[in-house]
């Protein structure tokens, strides 16, 4: 048996994995765990997106969820060669090919044609399976989900060989306070477990404080008549926030005794995103106990009525001079999560100059992106190579990261039913790494690093 990291071992984006193993009397077997996009300085180290390993006994691939980071390098591999199966979550299946859609037009083409062509093929390989179950996979292996509340569709992936070894590749690990997703399940045993640790060094704060966090933040923009920007990412984040801010005006009218419908704008300007919540709306099986709970009262918790939604370009030019000029403080949700581009970029470019302003950063800001530089108190930030002065208020909502703290880490690991013979730590920096991987080493556990 052998792993490979092509992607992630010595980092946080572009995560893919290759298991491998032999079998007796026949041709050996193996499988990829995601195949996704670097991102920031990771970039720099990997400027070539094309697939350059070599795809000889990969009979499928295994997709943790659709974020780019882990699916966005998928048409690469297409174009490689790969013609395997892709075994996912059902929620994954239905949210990859918009994914793909996006992720194309940005890197490859905005042919329709090729984009329909390209999911046609993508459409032909998947092979969505359930959660809690064995599936078979080639090689004569086995593979069992489990929910990894990250995402919706987010997965845990159990892998059993023929020999009956496991291996475990964790994806990305939720910290399971997201209402709208289960939280995530520890597998049962491990021989090796492949686990993230992007926030392996820190505790996220608790949910109730960062609920009053954003609802502070919230306030402010009402009183002030400023802009909240929050950049999110398009999937999870988004629709997570969606539900935060449905409660908070909630309790903010029930305070005031007066309805916030004409008092301020609530703005998704991002149509992959409002996309992203109307399959969310679709799929409410898969939500977590909370939100299911919350349905009981309110049938539609992701849409209120002071929200709006901007589709076209010239909707987003329009709705930008609208805001502009004031007529009502807003709250703007736009992509991209990192500020690496998007429509989010046109915000903050307006408004990052102005005291009334509040950006919230909600998500992981990779190292080298303009999110990154904003989050972390600097004075300026360069924006498209224009220099821009930083005079908005800026905050760090690490309660809503969609990845779980050092704490959720260990939990995982240590609700396993039997230890894992082996924890190999991915997706992380060089200091979150090392601190998680000492508090696993105290309590026993065999820790290595790609």
């Amino acid at each position: 048996m052998q792993v490979i990291h092509h992607g992630a071992g010595d980092g946080v984006t572009g995560s893919c994995h290759q298991l491998s193993w032999e079998r007796s009397g026949k041709t050996p077997s193996g499988l990829l765990v995601d195949c996704g996009t670097f991102q920031g300085d990771d970039a720099k180290k990997h400027p070539n997106p094309e697939i350059e390993f070599s795809l000889k006994n990969i009979d499928c691939l295994l997709l943790t969820h659709v974020h780019i980071d882990h699916a966005g390098r998928l048409p690469y591999l297409l174009a490689a060669g790969f013609e395997g199966p892709i075994f996912c979550s059902e929620p994954t299946a239905k949210l990859l090919p918009m994914v793909m859609e996006d992720a194309l037009k940005i890197g490859f083409t905005r042919s329709k044609r090729l984009i329909d062509q390209f999911n046609r093929k993508i459409k032909s390989l998947l092979k969505p399976i359930a959660y809690h179950q064995w599936h078979s996979i080639p090689g004569d292996a086995k593979v069992r989900l489990l929910p990894a509340g990250h995402v919706l569709g987010s997965t845990i992936f159990e892998v059993e060989l023929p020999d009956e070894r496991r291996v475990v590749f964790s994806g990305d690990v939720g910290a399971g306070t997201n209402p709208l997703l289960n939280p995530p399940v520890s597998p049962e045993r491990a021989d090796l477990l492949i686990l993230e640790s992007t926030y392996g060094d820190r505790l996220h704060p608790t949910k109730i404080d960062r609920q009053a966090e954003l609802e502070r933040i919230i306030r402010r923009t009402l009183d002030d008549g400023g802009v909240t920007i929050i950049p999110a990412f398009s999937l999870g984040r988004t629709q997570a926030l969606l539900y935060e801010l449905n409660g908070i005006f909630e309790r903010v009218q029930t305070s005031q005794a007066e309805t916030l419908m004409k008092r301020v704008d609530v703005i998704v300007d991002s149509p992959l995103a409002s996309r992203f919540t109307s399959i969310y709306q679709d799929m409410k099986e898969h939500w977590g106990e909370e939100a299911q709970a919350f349905m009981q009262t309110d049938d539609q918790p992701l849409v209120f009525e002071n929200l709006t939604t901007v589709d076209t370009h010239t909707e987003h030019k329009e709705l930008l001079n609208y805001v502009d000029k004031h007529e009502l403080p807003a709250v703007v949700i736009a992509g991209s999560g990192m500020c690496t581009g998007g429509r989010v970029m046109n915000y903050l470019k307006r408004f990052i100059g102005d005291e009334r302003t509040d950006i919230v950063f909600a998500g992981y800001q990779a190292s080298g992106t303009p999110g990154n530089y904003i989050s972390r108190g600097s004075d300026w930030v360069r924006l498209d190579g224009r220099k821009y002065d930083i005079k908005a208020g800026v905050h760090q909502l690490s309660g809503y990261s969609a990845h779980g703290d050092q704490a959720d880490l260990i939990r995982l690991v240590d609700e396993m039913a039997s230890p894992p013979g082996e924890i190999r730590l991915v997706h992380g920096e060089y200091g979150p790494k090392r601190a998680l991987a000492q508090k696993l080493q105290e309590k026993g556990y065999q820790v290595t690093q790609p």
